[in-house]
């Protein structure tokens, strides 16, 4: 949700009634408006999400850093860190159209959860299309992410450890979405 975003730029609801009430927000609705830019961010359907959530609420430690840990962690999102591709949506069509394998294994699966040491390459037979003959140029300059490597040369890229909350700069508050999941 960016600056563009009719939801962030206006403080009133739509129509020319939305100003006749000039409240704030209850914390059910900052809760739900943060669950829907986390699921908007990563692309996720709702019950994908929920599922997301119980499976982080399960895992010991944090439940939010578990939550962001699983999203960071799909294949899609692998790819689009990586600079395989502009935004999420992109990086979740290029893996769709089976550009991608996964420790030597073909993967056309964006929602595909990646663990440490797993690595994900381009496919022999994709490489020779334009598209990442122009992106290999453009990686060079890439900064990844410190639990990411990248090898530029070869189109692929390592996974080295499970992302921290401070190694990510999110436009959200993940501690709303657990409290969203928990009323």
């Amino acid at each position: 949700m960016g600056p563009k975003c009719a939801i962030e730029k206006r403080n009133t609801r739509p129509g020319q009634h939305g100003q006749a009430r000039g409240r704030k927000p209850s914390g059910y609705a900052l809760q739900l408006r943060e669950k829907q830019k986390v699921r908007r961010t990563y692309g996720v359907l709702e019950r994908q999400f929920q599922r997301y959530f119980e499976i982080a609420a399960r895992r010991p430690g944090k439940t939010s850093d578990n939550l962001l840990q699983m999203l960071e962690m799909r294949l899609d999102n692998v790819v689009y860190r990586m600079g395989f591709a502009d935004s999420r949506a992109q990086a979740r069509q290029i893996v769709t159209h089976g550009h991608f394998q996964v420790n030597g294994r073909k993967s056309d699966i964006p929602s595909m959860i990646l663990r440490p040491d797993m690595e994900v390459a381009v496919r022999e037979g994709s490489k020779n299309l334009e598209y990442f003959k122009t992106r290999a140029l453009m990686l060079a300059q890439k900064n990844v992410p410190p639990w990411l490597r990248l090898d530029a040369n070869a189109l692929s890229g390592r996974i080295l450890a499970l992302p921290s909350r401070q190694e990510l700069t999110l436009p959200f508050d993940e501690a709303l979405v657990v409290e969203y999941y928990q009323r």
